[in-house]
């Protein structure tokens, strides 16, 4: 459980919007960012996939590691 997957995303080197798997959703940080958070949390089948990169990425490497 305390694993945690974030994605951020970046325009001109500078952090608009990042998806939290602890919060299960994205939160934006820039007046676009958080149009695109709200347009992406929006989108059950985004999340989902979002949700399950926790999942593939973070347990699956979890005893390589």
């Amino acid at each position: 459980n305390d694993i945690e997957y974030i994605r951020s995303t970046y325009y001109n080197m500078e952090e608009i919007a990042r998806f939290s798997s602890s919060l299960g959703k994205f939160v934006g940080y820039t007046e676009y960012g958080l149009k695109q958070a709200d347009y992406w949390n929006k989108d059950p089948s985004y999340l989902a996939a979002m949700k399950a990169q926790k999942e593939t990425v973070c347990k699956h490497n979890i005893d390589i590691w």
